[in-house]
């Protein structure tokens, strides 16, 4: 009888798969919120700040759904590998591009 760090015991499927699929769909979601917010004000005001904002903020989204799906998938094998420094750090640019386009839609 193996102890759960030995790689020949498999991984128990318990609800942490779940947990980070669900922290992951949230955040899409909360991003996705944000940008409509800010292409209805780029909608309604269309001014070079506004427009940029809403675009950058589009872009930062598509990655980090892309980045999402990747690791949901990746939940699926016996043992899902970390996320790399690449993932890692675009995921960091597109959450700080998402604070940006918030706070441009401060000003």
């Amino acid at each position: 009888m193996g102890t759960p760090r030995d790689p020949e015991v498999g991984r128990d499927p318990g609800a942490q798969p779940e947990r980070t699929w669900l922290a992951w769909r949230r955040t899409t979601l909360t991003c996705a919120v944000s940008v409509a917010l800010a292409a209805r004000v780029a909608l309604a005001q269309p001014s070079g700040p506004a427009v940029a904002a809403a675009a950058l903020g589009a872009l930062a989204w598509v990655g980090l759904l892309i980045t999402a799906h990747r690791r949901i998938g990746g939940l699926s094998r016996a043992r899902p590998g970390t996320m790399g420094a690449a993932e890692t750090l675009g995921t960091l640019v597109c959450v700080f591009v998402l604070i940006g386009v918030g706070g441009m839609m401060l000003l």
